[in-house]
């Protein structure tokens, strides 16, 4: 059974919407490559999150069962949860007042260590091995010879011979 671990900051001052941003870089993707995505991020929160990710790759590290590979670690899951917002008043012009929320977030990091991949032996029809087309592009046709043709086409077909021998 593989390691999960995950870990947890609390009242970070950030919305959750836009640390939201920053994780769905990294959902899943291995440990290290989520690392570097984030060490280059342009959003301040990115910094947060990191620390998070390290804290859960020390969790899972701490594990009873755990290979010692960090290598075979990945980013299980990854989400931003709103926390209490602090509510603060704002001058404005002829006396009145503008409400300031000032936003928090947990941000909660889960990370699983892959199975090791086992070869298995090839499933007879080749349908297993076959590589997967791209998303949105058409299956290929298949071979002239093996066009199906259904009851009703042959049928029409044979009225149609019909028609054309009793006409000449």
């Amino acid at each position: 059974m593989p390691v999960q671990a995950h870990a947890t900051a609390k009242y970070i001052r950030t919305s959750a919407q836009k640390a939201g941003l920053v994780m769905n870089l990294i959902r899943g993707r291995d440990v290290n490559a989520a690392l570097a995505t984030l060490r280059f991020a342009r959003k301040s929160v990115a910094k947060d999150i990191e620390k998070v990710l390290r804290s859960a790759i020390a969790n899972a590290q701490l594990k009873d069962g755990f290979g010692g590979d960090v290598e075979r670690l990945y980013v299980n899951a990854c989400y931003a949860n709103q926390g209490p917002s602090q509510k603060r008043i704002r001058p404005a012009p002829m006396g009145r007042a503008f409400r300031v929320v000032k936003r928090t977030a947990h941000l909660t990091v889960e990370v699983s260590e892959r199975p090791v991949k086992v070869a298995a032996e090839p499933v007879a029809g080749g349908e297993a091995g076959a590589p997967k087309r791209a998303r949105g592009a058409k299956p290929k046709a298949k071979a002239a010879g093996a066009k199906k043709t259904t009851a009703k086409k042959t049928a029409a077909k044979k009225t149609v011979a019909k028609k054309k021998t009793a006409n000449a």
